[in-house]
């Protein structure tokens, strides 16, 4: 342990804990049960950022698409990368007062591997007997490697679903192709394999405290935790008015159309639009194209009044964070979001 501790305090919560001297400001909070956001933990993704109020941090590398220069000089850093220097003082409005549930380890169990699509995956955990996974709708866990290697995955099923025999938790897990994880998922992983997962981690969740009208913006295998969140809403009857966005390249990357449609016969106030980027001829395609996080401010360009819930490719979270704010005077603290960061992501220049 370091000699060396600095305090760091997150507003407007009021939210304080101890960063040592040679660990990331994210680590320290995610170690104290703060609920910082974040996602790919790397430096690439950006989901992390928060404006700097006060005090001194040093910054490991990171990518520009991250943080720019112009962000950086705002007095912007991102959390994961950053390491305290002396007592420093955060704003992130999505860090709450309360409902962080403690972060475990546990052994879970391959229960069932079903292909949504040519390279989607739905796979069901089996929990310890006995041992519950505490968490919030839209939250994910991250599987622990042999070789100490972390792979992040959303549950897609709402906590509540846990009381129904059987049921375990359920992941979307989209093949990336060379991928060491993803490869073992779709090759020999078998029912009844032992992993290791820790969790829950995330601050993406529904903030029941608002009435506001919600905009859910899924690309791809982002539309797990949003999943998580419909069934949410459908359990605990919240009747605000919620429209899902969800975009793929192709048809078949909305692996769970039908599934969708039938929760619009049981919840009035859900509407759905799919968007797909890349139609071909043969899909006879006849919906919406072009850009999901773009059909948002098609549909509702003043998003001033509303909530947004995203999840997906980095590229659509960032291009949406921005644009919403920008152009749709959506308030910068209504805007919620997980970015799916793969390794390949990570890489990148």
């Amino acid at each position: 342990m370091s000699d060396t501790v600095f305090s760091v305090s997150v507003e407007p919560s009021g939210r304080r804990f101890d960063a040592e001297a040679g660990e990331s400001i994210l680590s320290a909070g995610i170690r104290q049960g703060i609920g910082l956001p974040y996602g790919c933990k790397d430096g690439a993704c950006g989901s992390c950022k928060c404006k700097k109020l006060s005090g001194e941090v040093t910054m490991e590398a990171y990518q520009s698409k991250a943080l720019s220069a112009e962000e950086a000089a705002a007095g912007y850093i991102l959390t994961c990368r950053a390491h305290a220097t002396s007592d420093v003082v955060l704003e992130s409005r999505q860090v709450v007062n309360a409902d962080a549930f403690p972060i475990r380890k546990m052994p879970v169990r391959v229960q069932t591997l079903v292909r949504l699509s040519h390279d989607v995956m739905q796979l069901r955990l089996q929990l310890p007997a006995g041992e519950p996974m505490k968490f919030h709708a839209g939250q994910y866990v991250e599987f622990l490697l042999r070789d100490g290697a972390r792979r992040s995955y959303s549950m897609a099923n709402a906590p509540h679903t846990l009381a129904e025999p059987g049921t375990g938790i359920e992941l979307h897990i989209r093949h990336m192709p060379g991928g060491k994880f993803t490869d073992h998922v779709f090759g020999a992983m078998k029912e009844k394999e032992i992993l290791r997962v820790e969790g829950p981690y995330g601050s993406f969740f529904l903030r029941e405290d608002s009435a506001k009208p919600i905009v859910l913006l899924a690309s791809g295998t982002g539309f797990a935790p949003i999943k998580a969140l419909i069934e949410h809403m459908k359990f605990k009857r919240i009747e605000r008015p919620a429209t899902l966005y969800w975009g793929g390249r192709r048809p078949q990357d909305l692996y769970m159309d039908g599934w969708i449609r039938e929760q619009l016969a049981e919840m009035p106030q859900l509407r759905y639009v799919p968007v797909v980027s890349n139609a071909v001829p043969e899909d006879n395609w006849t919906g919406r194209t072009g850009f999901v996080h773009q059909a948002v401010l098609e549909d509702t360009p003043d998003l001033s009044g509303h909530q947004v819930y995203a999840c997906g490719a980095p590229v659509v979270v960032q291009s949406a964070q921005r644009d919403y704010v920008a152009q749709g005077g959506l308030p910068e603290e209504e805007f919620f979001a997980d970015a799916f960061t793969s390794e390949a992501d990570k890489a990148a220049p």
